[in-house]
């Protein structure tokens, strides 16, 4: 089965778990609240869980290190979303707190709840890997820039200690297991195996069920967030692949990188926004649109990246 065939077969499953979630709203057998105690278990426990298993019991080292430049092309890719953000939101002329979040919307992508399980799918061997050293840059851009632009007027401060948290003490510790050439013991790597497997269907149950709590057509007319769409992804990701072909970049990579850019918005943003008193439900319709466009938008990226520029 191919890359593009893996893929769709990925997004079918991810349309699935999002109609559960609505289903379970719909017919009340879980709440606003019990969706919400769904998405901390996702994000303390069962996503760190599965980075951390999939990178300690299926990485060498010698690959660890030949990944380290995608460092520097994740610095690069989130120069390009901030400028595509800050270009959008000029387009459009979404100003103040508004602007502020849609910027936050086109600047990160969903790679925890739908870049991790696409990418690992197509890449089983070193996707997990490759993911996790982009999360590094991703998780110091967000806690910085995205803190600033999730803040009313912009005054949110960097917190260095939001650094640290159950995803990245999850990759540092994995690095030290592969580095170190630490052995899972086969008992506990089923186990966490296990918890790890239920980061993504509860994850986008989750999208699903938020979904089912807003107002959709409120949202849905709202042009700004086709641009994200546009711009950010599809044209970036078909751009940025071209770009990293000019520096040699092996093709496991260039196609994590792209199809990265091809995410929908991050649902952190959401909670970033409600949590400082901004835009949290306007983030998330913006959240809700290109999610639901992304079911068609990411299959067509994968397949322009085979079948015309490869």
């Amino acid at each position: 089965m191919n890359t593009f065939w893996i893929l769709l077969e990925q997004i079918g499953l991810f349309v699935i778990y999002i109609i559960i979630g609505v289903l379970l709203i719909k017919t009340k057998v879980f709440t606003e609240i019990t969706i919400e105690s769904i998405s901390r278990f996702v994000l303390k426990l069962a996503l760190p869980v599965m980075i951390f298993v999939n990178i300690a019991g299926g990485v060498d080292r010698r690959t660890l290190f030949q990944s380290a430049g995608i460092l520097i092309y994740t610095c690069i890719f989130y120069i390009f979303t901030f400028l595509i953000g800050k270009g959008l939101s000029r387009l459009f002329h979404v100003k103040g707190d508004q602007g502020q979040v849609y910027h936050a919307l086109a600047m990160f992508g969903n790679v925890g709840f739908m870049g991790i399980p696409i990418i690992t799918s197509i890449l089983p061997q070193n996707g997990m890997l490759y993911i996790s050293i982009f999360t590094i840059i991703d998780q110091l851009v967000l806690w910085t820039v995205g803190v600033k632009l999730t803040t009313p007027s912009g005054e949110g401060k960097f917190d260095p200690r939001k650094l640290i948290n159950p995803s990245t003490v999850a990759i540092l510790l994995s690095m030290v297991f592969v580095i170190g050439r630490i052995p899972l013991p086969a008992l506990l790597d089923t186990g966490l195996q296990k918890i790890g497997n239920t980061a993504t269907p509860l994850a986008m149950i989750y999208l699903g069920g938020v979904f089912a709590c807003i107002d959709i057509r409120r949202y849905i007319r709202n042009v700004e967030f086709y641009g994200i769409i546009f711009m950010k992804m599809i044209l970036f990701p078909v751009i940025f692949y071209l770009l990293l072909g000019f520096f040699q970049t092996p093709e496991e990579i260039r196609l994590t990188m792209s199809l990265l850019g091809a995410m929908p918005a991050m649902s952190s943003v959401v909670m970033m926004a409600k949590a400082s008193g901004s835009e949290g439900d306007y983030a998330m319709g913006g959240v809700f649109v290109t999610t639901l466009c992304s079911i068609v938008t990411i299959p067509a990226v994968c397949w322009i990246l085979q079948n015309l520029l490869s």
